[in-house]
C-alpha cells in the first residue's frame, strides 16, 4: 500500500479551511498596503540559494532538496521565497523600469529538515518584500503590516522582538569581538557552531543548541551613527502602534540580513517563531544588480494557525438531493445543478443507490435538508423538502423551488 513520505502530510477539511482563512486575511491586508502578488516557480537553479542564502546556513548545508535534471543542471526545490523574488526582480528589469516594488507571495517551501512542531518538510509560507526604499519608514511599515495580518487572523499571545545587525561598516568590529568571545568557548560549542565560528559567528547566536546559553554574556553590538539613527527612527515609528522588545540576541539564520531584523514569537517552545524578517540592503547587489535597499519577511502558515488554536465555525447548511426512481434521476440532477447555480450548497448525485444509501449520504455530509424526488412528485412537478432535524416535510413546486430553499438555508 502506498504510504505518505515522512515530513509531508495530507490536509483535509476542516483543517484546510484554516489555510484558506489565513491566505484570504493576508491578501486583504496586502491590498491595503499596496502589495501585489508574485507567483514564484517551485524550482530554481541551486546556485541561486547558495549565493543568496549563504554557504554556512542550515538551509544550504543540510536542508535543500537539490537534484540534477536531464540537462545536467543543478536545480533545487525552493526552500524560501526571497531569493526567487530578487531573481524575478532582476531578470524582469525592474531595476530600470520601476525600482520601487512591493511584492507578496503565498506558496509551499521545501526543506529536508527534521519535522518539528508546526514545521514539515513541505510547509506554506506567506511572505512580503519591499524593494527600493531605504527609509526606516519601510521597516516600520512591513512590521506593522505583519502585525495587522497576525492580529486580524486571531493569533494569540504573540510577542514581537526587534534588533539591528548593523551594516558593512559597523558589523566587522562586532564580528571580531564575537569571534574573540566565542573562541574561549569553542570546545563547548556544537559541531556546526565550531564551523560557523570563523565563517559567520553571528549564526552561533541563532543556534538552537548554543544560542540561548550566551544570552546576556556576548559582546554588545556598537552601531555606527547611521545605523543607530536608522534603528532609533524605526523604534519611534513603531511606538504606540505595536508592543515590541529590543533583543540584542536576535539574529536571523540567513547571511543576507543587515540593519533591522525582527521576529514574531508565540508560545514558550524553542521553535516559537511564527514569522520573521529583516532588511537586506546588499543582497540585490550581491546577486548582480545595482545597489538596492530592500526589506521583507515570511510567516510560517502552520505556526500562525497553531498560535490561533481551534476556532468554532458556524455550520454551513446544505441540501442533499435524493432520487427515488430511475425515471427521476435526470430531473433530480437538473434540480441539483439549479440549486448550485442559485448559490445553495448542494450534495447528491448517488442516484444509483437505494433510498437508504442516499439518505446515509445526506447524514454523512451533514445536510440540513433532503430534497426528495419520486414518481408522484415528478408527475406533480414538485419536490419534497425534508428537514433532517425535525423530520418536517414540505412539497415545493419546481418553479419556486430555488427561492423557497434559499429562504430556509
Amino acid at each position: 500500500m502506498a504510504k505518505l513520505v515522512r515530513g509531508f502530510r495530507d490536509i483535509f477539511e476542516p483543517q484546510s479551511k484554516n489555510f484558506t482563512e489565513l491566505e484570504n486575511c493576508a491578501r486583504g491586508v496586502f491590498s491595503l498596503y499596496g502589495f501585489g502578488e508574485l507567483r514564484l516557480p517551485t524550482v530554481e537553479l541551486k546556485e541561486l540559494f547558495i549565493k543568496s542564502t549563504g554557504e554556512t546556513t542550515d538551509i544550504v548545508q543540510k536542508e535543500m532538496y537539490a537534484f540534477e535534471d536531464a540537462g545536467h543542471r543543478q536545480l533545487a526545490i525552493r526552500p524560501e521565497g526571497t531569493p526567487g523574488v530578487v531573481r524575478a526582480y532582476l531578470e524582469n528589469n525592474f531595476t530600470q523600469n520601476a525600482p520601487v516594488q512591493k511584492f507578496y507571495y503565498i506558496g509551499n517551501m521545501f526543506r529536508a529538515e527534521r519535522p518539528q512542531a508546526g514545521r514539515y518538510r513541505e510547509f506554506e509560507q506567506i511572505g512580503a518584500e519591499y524593494i527600493g526604499n531605504a527609509a526606516p519608514a519601510a521597516d516600520a511599515e512591513v512590521i506593522l503590516m505583519l502585525k495587522d495580518i497576525v492580529a486580524k487572523f486571531g493569533a494569540k499571545n504573540y510577542k514581537v522582538k526587534i534588533n539591528s545587525l548593523g551594516c558593512d561598516k559597523c558589523r566587522p568590529l562586532y564580528r571580531q569581538a564575537l569571534i574573540d568571545f566565542l573562541s574561549k568557548e569553542k570546545e563547548t560549542l556544537c559541531e556546526n557552531c565550531q564551523t560557523r565560528l570563523e565563517k559567520n559567528p553571528l549564526r552561533v547566536l541563532d543556534c538552537k543548541l548554543d544560542g540561548a546559553r550566551f544570552a546576556g554574556r556576548v559582546p554588545t553590538m556598537h552601531l555606527c551613527p547611521e545605523c543607530q539613527a536608522h534603528f532609533d527612527e524605526v523604534q519611534r515609528l513603531l511606538k504606540g502602534k505595536i508592543d515590541f522588545e529590543v533583543d540584542p540576541m536576535l539574529v536571523r539564520g540567513l547571511d543576507y540580513y543587515s540593519r533591522t531584523v525582527f521576529e514574531f514569537q508565540a508560545g514558550d517552545a524553542s521553535q516559537n517563531a511564527i514569522a520573521a524578517g529583516g532588511r537586506y540592503d546588499t543582497l540585490i547587489k550581491n546577486m548582480g544588480g545595482p545597489a538596492t535597499p530592500a526589506i521583507g519577511w515570511a510567516m510560517g502558515a502552520e505556526r500562525v494557525i497553531l498560535s490561533r488554536g481551534e476556532v468554532a465555525r458556524p455550520k454551513e447548511k446544505s441540501v442533499c438531493v435524493v432520487s427515488l426512481e430511475k425515471d427521476c434521476n435526470e430531473t433530480a440532477f437538473n434540480l441539483m445543478q439549479a440549486l448550485r447555480e442559485a448559490g445553495v450548497r448542494t450534495e447528491g448525485g448517488l442516484f444509483e443507490k437505494n433510498v437508504k444509501g442516499q439518505m446515509k449520504q445526506a447524514d454523512r455530509c451533514g445536510a440540513a435538508y433532503a430534497l426528495i424526488l419520486g414518481g408522484d412528485e415528478l408527475s406533480k412537478k414538485v419536490a419534497t423538502l425534508k428537514d433532517l432535524q425535525t423530520g418536517e416535510q414540505t412539497q415545493i413546486a419546481f418553479d419556486v423551488l430555488t427561492d423557497e430553499v434559499k429562504k430556509r438555508i
